[in-house]
């Protein structure tokens, strides 16, 4: 084994989003490319210095070409230096079991392989993010940093040792550094029991309580395996479409009530089970479904938020809870019911890692399905789905009696998201230019029965390190606590997604049964005047409704 140098030259377009650098399988393929950002991650990583002993985590959600980037990596770590790298057994840990890892073991970070809930296979996407030594991603002066370096490379440093055997679990070693496989599930696990009340829901289980999680064929499959089925007596079946595959079955893993349709409709069956769960590629989001009442993300972090008591790993109470900007102000009442603070932060869960570390929120969530806690640094689809089981054991309810008591108290807050997918980049970045230069006017404007109050392009201010960010999203709060926000995701891999969120508060328990759409219905029509996106974008209606 020796270390070579290889010329290289600059790749355009490699600056990391929110979730990392996500492109299509065949971009990651070009030669160099992938060792281009790699290079470009320990470049600003600093190589160790000497005897420093820096470990490192490496896992992904099994997507097509997971297990040949990992050797790429390993072979480029050792080349720069670094003492340890732990990598789940076959290439796979989903994103919040990295995250665990890396806190676990005090690793220095960890580089997760992964496109989210976007779709895999050859034709399919693929992403490569880093997480610092808290087990967040990586703040914006970090990727920002990243990317600077992929656009002055002239050479990167690999090791041309062999392929590491990743189906064994045990150590081996290339160059001086050693390549210890782990089970990806163990550590993971472990955190779990201690957070939850296990023979709570060990006895829900005995009881005869029926439950249907949808692992969607991705990373989550082996997690709820062990733990559902293995640790806390669910029947076995409970999880299904639980192995891992490297183009998720054909499906989309996304799990929201469109792509997770056949567990939808598993639930509004006759014989519907008890209680319906569903996680994405990498494991860090859920859906929450009860027999016939789907419960949006918005809903389930102001319900945990309302309940954190009932689970033992959070008995103390919470000290406050962060939400992004889009997300729902269902969270903000239940804040303030329990006098705690409630944070509004730009989308990107590298926003809520400063809160948690400075010990002012325990809880966190995004309108995206992503849920959690201060238990790691990144959202938790399966930590969201065991809560929820706490939560019906010891209440002895059910997801809807849990839902509309959860109403009845706080009021509802009729929230949905219109996705506008793979619009014409530059016909998006328009719409939004326009917008934004209407916003001044708009402030005191009536549109039929609403008023608006407030109209702004979202700044956020960070409340420890006090960096400044710009242009999240665009605001339009009416005077009775209506909004509607209008954002580009940073998500997608074509064009631009185009996202318009509504929301409407309800106080009255008699109008909670309104379908939703109808109850926005005159959102969305002002959404579309006030934007002119049908203009911009020549689109008719969303791709996707959530």
């Amino acid at each position: 084994m020796s270390i070579q140098t290889v010329p290289t030259t600059p790749f355009a377009g490699q600056r990391p989003g929110t979730s990392g650098l996500r492109k299509k399988v065949t971009e990651f393929q070009q030669p160099g490319y992938l060792e281009n950002f790699v290079e470009a991650i320990f470049l600003t990583l600093g190589d160790p210095g000497e005897g420093e002993g820096r470990t490192i985590v490496v896992g992904g959600d099994g997507r097509y070409f997971n297990r040949d980037a990992i050797q790429t990596i390993l072979r480029m770590a050792a080349a720069h230096g670094v003492a340890r790298v732990l990598v789940g057994r076959g290439g796979i840990l989903s994103t919040p079991a990295v995250s665990c890892t890396i806190r676990k073991h005090a690793a220095f970070g960890g580089i997760v392989l992964s496109a989210s809930h976007n779709p895999g296979g050859p034709t399919g996407d693929f992403g490569i993010k880093y997480n610092i030594e808290n087990g967040g991603p990586a703040p914006e002066k970090i990727t920002d940093a990243m990317f600077a370096h992929t656009q002055a490379l002239t050479s990167y440093r690999i090791s041309d040792a062999g392929p590491v055997d990743l189906d064994q679990v045990g150590k081996t070693r290339i160059e001086n550094m050693v390549v210890e496989i782990i089970d990806p599930v163990a550590d993971y696990a472990e955190l779990m029991a201690r957070l939850f009340d296990f023979k709570a829901i060990e006895a829900l289980f005995a009881g005869g309580f029926r439950m249907r999680f949808d692992a969607m064929h991705a990373v989550s499959g082996p997690y709820a395996k062990t733990i559902l089925e293995g640790m806390l007596g669910a029947p076995a079946g409970t999880v299904v479409n639980c192995e891992p595959l490297e183009d998720f079955g054909g499906g989309h893993p996304d799990p929201n009530p469109v792509n997770a349709a056949e567990l939808i409709a598993h639930m509004e069956g006759l014989d519907a089970p008890d209680f319906g769960a569903a996680s994405d590629g990498d494991g860090d989001r859920n859906m929450i479904v009860g027999r016939g009442i789907a419960v949006t993300p918005s809903d389930s972090l102001a319900i945990i938020a309302a309940n954190a008591t009932v689970a033992p790993g959070y008995k103390g109470g919470i000290k406050g809870i962060a939400r992004s900007m889009p997300t729902s102000q269902a969270a903000d009442r239940v804040a303030a019911a329990l006098g705690i603070s409630c944070f509004e932060t730009p989308t990107g869960w590298k926003y809520f890692g400063n809160l948690m570390d400075a010990n002012l929120v325990t809880l966190c969530g995004e309108e995206s399905y992503g849920t959690g806690s201060h238990h790691i640094r990144e959202k938790d689809g399966l930590w969201a789905v065991l809560f929820w089981l706490n939560l019906l054991a010891v209440r002895g309810q059910s997801v809807e009696q849990v839902v509309r008591g959860h109403w009845a108290r706080f009021g509802r807050n009729y929230y949905s998201r219109h996705d506008y997918e793979a619009v014409d980049a530059a016909a998006a970045d328009a719409m939004m230019t326009a917008l934004r230069e209407r916003l001044p006017e708009l402030a005191g404007q009536s549109f039929g029965h609403y008023r608006v109050a407030l109209a702004d392009d979202f700044v956020y201010t960070d409340p420890v390190d006090h960096s400044v960010a710009t242009r999240q999203g665009i605001r339009i709060a009416m005077v009775d606590g209506s909004r509607i926000v209008l954002r580009l995701s940073g998500t997608g891999t074509e064009g631009a997604t185009v996202r318009l969120y509504l929301e409407r508060f309800e106080a009255d328990p008699a109008r909670h049964d309104i379908d939703t759409q109808v109850a926005l219905s005159d959102l969305v029509a002002i959404a579309g005047n006030i934007s002119g996106l049908r203009h911009h974008t020549g689109r008719e209606s969303p791709t996707v409704i959530t």
